[in-house]
């Protein structure tokens, strides 16, 4: 197709958007047309150009994911490589434009698109960090999620760790001649530990900055603060808080240098948590998975239910024998992770209470209600937090007529409530109230607004720049909410607004999570009669316990989650491999992306207002680290 002066490139359609790129960049790009997979390869020589290209005159100017694929042995390509695989989206909604680059195993080197979308920086760090691609004109190359000293790069394939069982569950080492034992038992402490050879140990113990920093990666260079300042010795510190810090969200540390109390630039250092949680989704089968994605943001475990299973659902979809949820799977599965979102915005704002010095008052009066909802996640799926409650095709188990409970608050009666009374006076009376009182309480609260407005800004165009997502995204202006931009399950049939401020601020942040709320509401309404005109249709009919016949290919499922964008890209190895297990098992985790504009947003600011700041962007550490 040859785009005609007159026709706004930016409004191609995703097919005509892949012509284009071909025409414009023959030999270059070409059709991916591997069994199952989607979008285009682009030589890598050539990659930022064609990326540079898709976003200035395509419009695709949100990278949403960027991750790395290593197909070593897999079968699918005639050579083994590492392959790097981006979506980039509008937005103004639409979906993925999907383009791959392959580089050599031995020789990882790839151009960074860091230069295009500040959203590749943390993103190709992982990928360094955990696959060993080298990418050039990084601005600050370095691990992200393991320390310096890791010895080898553990995603690969033929990484093993110390205490090596097997490539993929269940393990039948775990219990050999009948005898089980544990994986612990063989653990020899430091033999997956070695320093690398430009490590020099020594810098470690000084006690002075230049050398305590100096490759770290961490911005801070006192000869060129001395040097900007005439050489006249100034109060420039470099100070941490964490990584053990009352305000820092579990196990986090923000490196910042400072003029007095003010900051001029912060690093955030993560990892301290990390447990590879996506080598062990590769090692355990696709069903497995379902549970562990539970423990990444351990406040919206249905949402990070929701969107594995989407993602393997794409893939299954492909195959003869399945069955797509039913219409009252979908029903529950909205209702489930709306209720989740409340959930997640009423804890995230009574932190953020916290951090700007309302201690814990409002944290425990707000959370109230909270409490009601993970008491109908237990009643319905057996466990208030991690629920393990989405399965492919449908959901564990329908919603009970009745919820029973035994609760120490009321002297330990018996609870026993109609699930559609429970729900209908929730959702119409104890939610709307709870935010009304809410926002009765904090929306014109003279601290609130001067601790908040004006602080931790962040612009439309760095909001997108830097691929941020959620409230963070949509409190800098843009309303850009999958829900609506590229819509899932039954969202296209339910009336809602995308909640969204122009300010940027840590106010504006506070404001979008309101409005969401009351947004949940709306839904949350529309659901109930759906539920009603449902029952008795089946939920787990056409549940897969059992997908390892996926078919070959690739899926890339992404929801709106609490914190914003939870994306899972995962690859199938189809009938190649023996074992039920995804050959690529990837975490677009918007907690951990969400941290890459936090040095620009505390730009400017002091010290106290940082800890503000962080808490405006609603972390969870379990899937920042992972």
């Amino acid at each position: 197709m040859v785009a005609t002066p007159d026709i706004n490139l930016k409004n191609l359609t995703i097919e005509e958007s892949i012509d284009h790129l071909k025409e414009k960049f023959p030999n270059v790009v070409t059709d991916d047309n591997r069994d199952g997979y989607s979008g285009v390869m682009i030589d890598k020589d050539k990659l930022r150009d064609v990326a540079q290209y898709a976003k200035d005159t395509l419009g695709f100017d949100y990278l949403s994911s960027a991750t790395a694929v290593d197909y070593l042995n897999e079968g699918i390509h005639t050579e083994d490589c590492i392959e790097m695989v981006y979506h980039a989206y509008r937005t103004t909604g639409g979906g993925a434009l999907v383009f791959k680059s392959q580089t050599d195993r031995d020789n990882s080197v790839v151009p960074s698109l860091t230069p295009v979308w500040k959203g590749a920086d943390f993103q190709e760090r992982e990928v360094w960090d955990l696959y060993g691609v080298k990418f050039t004109d990084h601005p600050n190359l370095q691990r992200i999620l393991l320390w310096e000293g890791f010895h080898g790069h553990p995603m690969r394939k033929d990484w093993q760790e110390a205490y090596y069982e097997e490539d993929a569950k269940p393990f039948g080492s775990r219990w050999p001649a009948g005898h089980v034992h544990r994986a612990e038992e063989k653990n020899i402490f430091g033999k997956n530990v070695a320093y690398p050879d430009d490590i020099d140990l020594a810098r470690l113990s000084g006690s002075i900055d230049d050398e305590l920093y100096k490759g770290f990666g961490l911005g801070v260079n006192t000869e060129q603060l001395h040097a900007e300042h005439g050489g006249v010795e100034t109060d420039q510190l470099v100070v941490n808080m964490g990584p053990h810090h009352p305000s820092t969200h579990g196990v986090f540390r923000m490196v910042m240098t400072l003029d007095g109390e003010e900051i001029t630039h912060l690093e955030p250092v993560m990892g301290y948590l990390h447990r590879n949680h996506e080598k062990i989704g590769e090692r355990n089968t696709w069903l497995h998975n379902i549970p562990f994605t539970d423990r990444l943001d351990y406040i919206s475990s249905m949402g990070n239910n929701h969107g594995y299973v989407l993602a393997v659902e794409q893939l299954l979809e492909r195959g003869k024998r399945y069955t797509p949820p039913s219409y009252r799977v979908e029903v529950i599965r909205v209702l489930m992770v709306e209720l989740s979102r409340i959930v997640n915005h009423l804890w995230a704002i009574g932190f953020w209470l916290n951090d700007i010095g309302a201690f814990f008052t409002p944290v425990l009066y707000f959370i109230q209600e909270r409490e009601r909802i993970l008491d109908f996640f237990e009643a319905v799926a057996g466990s208030r937090m991690m629920c393990n409650y989405m399965r492919f095709g449908g959901v564990f188990a329908d919603l009970p007529e009745r919820l029973r409970s035994v609760s120490t608050l009321l002297n330990d009666r018996v609870r026993d409530y109609n699930t559609m009374q429970f729900l209908t006076e929730m959702i119409n009376e104890r939610i709307p109230r709870t935010i009304d009182e809410l926002e009765e309480l904090l929306t014109e609260n003279e601290i609130v607004k001067i601790r908040g407005k004006g602080f931790g800004y962040l612009s439309r165009e760095d909001a997108i720049d830097y691929s941020a997502a959620g409230p963070v995204l949509r409190g800098s202006g843009v309303p850009y909410d999958i829900r609506r931009a590229d819509p899932y399950s039954i969202y296209p049939e339910l009336d809602f607004d995308v909640a969204v401020q122009q300010e940027g601020d840590m106010y504006a942040r506070y404001m979008v999570r309101v409005q969401e709320m009351y947004e949940s509401v709306r839904i949350l309404k529309q659901i109930l009669p759906r539920l009603e005109y449902t029952a008795g249709e089946s939920v787990t009919d056409n549940n897969s316990a059992y997908a390892d016949k996926a078919p070959l290919g690739e899926a890339y499922g992404r929801v709106e989650n609490g914190k914003g964008e939870l994306g899972f890209y995962v690859v199938s190895a189809g009938n190649k491999r023996t074992t039920g297990n995804p050959w690529r098992y990837h975490v677009r985790a918007p907690s951990f992306i969400n941290l890459t504009p936090l040095g620009k947003m505390s730009e400017g600011a002091k010290v106290a207002d940082v800890v503000g700041i962080l808490g405006s962007i609603d972390i969870v550490l379990g899937e920042t680290d992972r």
